[in-house]
């Protein structure tokens, strides 16, 4: 018991901040999408900074910014699966055995030209309403996926959710420079940022 809810804590708090620092890299590298989100923000709203469920549902570009950041740098690698039957790798021919582990790499997955209609590589959130809103189902998953994935993931989005739309209500990030905002990663417990130096602008 005590270490599942070390687990959930340590979890549930250190990749909700690593995919916000990822949002704040992209969003100072991508002042376009940045501006949608203050732009969705701001629609049909007599009050402007109010956020009731009813307006976080209604911010689907936004939602499609979270799922693009987490398809371009998921908090983990991947994850290990146990094989409950002998089985065959396709191409390669490599023969597999119930019990087998293997490892499955997310960014693979979410990166896999063979599974998004637009270039993989283009950091484009507008994927998520167009040609790639029915994506393959496990070309994303940086929760994991089926009956094992992750059970906090509903709450870890709606956080992000909330505090990304508050942070853009008020805020505007900028880019520092390429010597101190060059990104790369570095593997602490999740995939975190390494280089992440932006300007912020108070609105």
């Amino acid at each position: 018991m005590l270490q599942e809810l070390i687990a959930f804590m340590v979890a549930g708090s250190d990749t909700s901040s690593t995919a916000l620092a990822w949002f704040i890299y992209y969003m100072s590298k991508h002042p376009r999408v940045q501006q949608k989100i203050k732009a969705e923000l701001a629609d049909d709203y007599d009050d402007k900074r109010s956020l009731s469920l009813h307006r976080l549902d209604s911010l689907v570009y936004l939602d499609a910014v979270i799922n693009e950041v987490f398809r371009v740098s998921p908090p983990f690698d991947g994850t290990f699966r146990s094989l409950m039957v002998d089985d065959r790798l396709p191409h390669s021919g490599a023969q597999l055995y119930k019990g087998d582990q293997v490892y499955i790499s997310f960014p693979n997955l979410s990166r896999d030209p063979l599974y998004w209609s637009i270039d993989p590589e283009l950091f484009y959130p507008e994927r998520f309403l167009e040609e790639d809103k029915s994506h393959h189902p496990y070309a994303l998953t940086p929760f994991g996926g089926g009956h094992r994935q992750c059970m906090g993931q509903d709450l870890s989005r709606f956080q992000l959710k909330v505090i990304i739309a508050r942070l853009m209500q008020h805020v505007t990030f900028g880019d520092g420079g390429p010597q101190v905002n060059s990104g790369g990663h570095v593997a602490k417990f999740s995939i975190c940022p390494k280089y992440v130096g932006v300007t912020i602008t108070f609105d």
